[in-house]
């Protein structure tokens, strides 16, 4: 397999390059050479490394492809068939800059994972490269980079190929929560006061007099609550998947950890969803034709402009869910309304002080009826 030639320098000395050539169905699949000094150095080269090759799978690493980290995640958003989702799809890009991406495959260990997370923790900016403008994570959003991450890892050796190591990201998610500098994201429990709503509702509602081209945000603000629904389910709801007759609505790709695609449900819709849904003008096949990250920029953009503090679009869905164990909903009705394929995700919106309905002949809703 290898083999040992001598040649004379220009300056007398002599040169032997050993070389390995490995051939496979009468092809060349293989080969790489060293040139030494003295004779003995090439041999000894030339015996270690036929070793190394006669080892099982040796020859399978090699012809594997040298790719980095950066293209293993190019590949996962190239051949993920189900839809990975904007925020997953942002996080991926976002690590493609960091300097861990441009590690080969085979060469990433646990301390290069644990640094990263560290980096991402102390505020590793990537329009900077770190080195201005930082922007510290806590330990949740730390986190959800390596559980995006963590996707890669799992499917790049038995999918494509490529030398990611399980056991190295286990090790280095082991080493991060002792650290504290991962944990799971808490539970959220912000709802919007009425004072927040008529601060929001009120500039939406006047901007939409103003610019008629606007988005309706005071409607679909209101839609979050009464429907439970999340942003991006709110924005794909369809006019003929509307049973008026039943109040319900199918939900297409309703959000699930293990299934987006095709986790299509039918929902129940509360008399004030369904008033707000008939104030929606019928120009195209979907109720709500807007972007979900539009929607997103715009009510905290505007959040921020009117002094609230700490209020997600998504604190709405908590909001309606709460609404309706307040007045009197058991679980399994709300899980109609909310989706929720498991009652016990729905027992934290369960312990509540007060009863009834605070939106009872809210101002709001007849101004969105009118």
């Amino acid at each position: 397999m290898g083999t040992i030639s001598e040649r004379t320098r220009r300056n007398g000395t002599k040169a032997y390059t050993a070389q390995i050539r490995m051939k496979r169905g009468g092809k060349l699949v293989h080969t790489e050479a060293q040139t030494f000094d003295r004779k003995p150095a090439a041999k000894a080269w030339l015996n270690k490394r036929e070793a190394a090759l006669d080892e099982p799978g040796a020859l399978q690493r090699l012809l594997r492809p040298d790719v980095t980290l950066a293209d293993a995640i190019d590949q996962y958003l190239k051949d993920s068939v189900k839809d990975i989702g904007r925020t997953k799809t942002q996080v991926l890009n976002v690590i493609k800059k960091h300097e861990l991406a441009f590690m080969r495959c085979g060469e990433i260990a646990s301390t290069d994972l644990t640094r990263f997370a560290k980096d991402l923790a102390v505020g590793w900016n990537p329009d900077t490269n770190g080195r201005e403008e930082s922007i510290a994570r806590k330990p949740q959003t730390v986190g959800n980079y390596m559980s995006h991450l963590a996707s890669i890892f799992a499917i790049a050796r038995p999918m494509w190929g490529y030398e990611l190591s399980e056991q190295a990201f286990r090790d280095a998610t082991k080493v991060l929560k002792w650290l504290g500098i991962i944990s799971r994201s808490g539970e959220r429990k912000r709802r919007p006061t009425l004072a927040e709503l008529k601060l929001l509702l009120t500039y939406f509602f006047e901007r939409s007099q103003r610019t008629v081209e606007a988005s309706p945000m005071h409607k679909i603000i209101l839609f979050g609550i009464f429907s439970t629904r999340r942003q991006e389910e709110i924005t794909t709801l369809r006019w003929d998947d509307l049973d008026r007759e039943n109040m319900e609505i199918l939900v297409r790709d309703m959000k699930h950890p293990d299934q987006k695609i095709g986790n299509d449900v039918r929902c129940s819709l509360t008399p004030e969803a369904l008033i707000i849904i008939d104030a929606m003008p019928k120009v195209g096949p979907r109720i709500f034709p807007f972007n979900p990250g539009t929607i997103s920029s715009n009510f905290t953009n505007t959040c921020k402009m009117l002094g609230i503090d700490d209020l997600h679009f998504h604190d709405m869905r908590h909001e309606g869910i709460s609404r309706l164990f307040e007045l009197g909903w058991e679980i399994p009705r709300v899980a109609t309304v909310s989706g929720h394929r498991s009652w016990n995700s729905l027992k934290r919106y369960t312990h509540i002080r007060k009863k009834g309905d605070k939106y009872a002949d809210w101002l709001w809703m007849k101004i969105t009826k009118d």
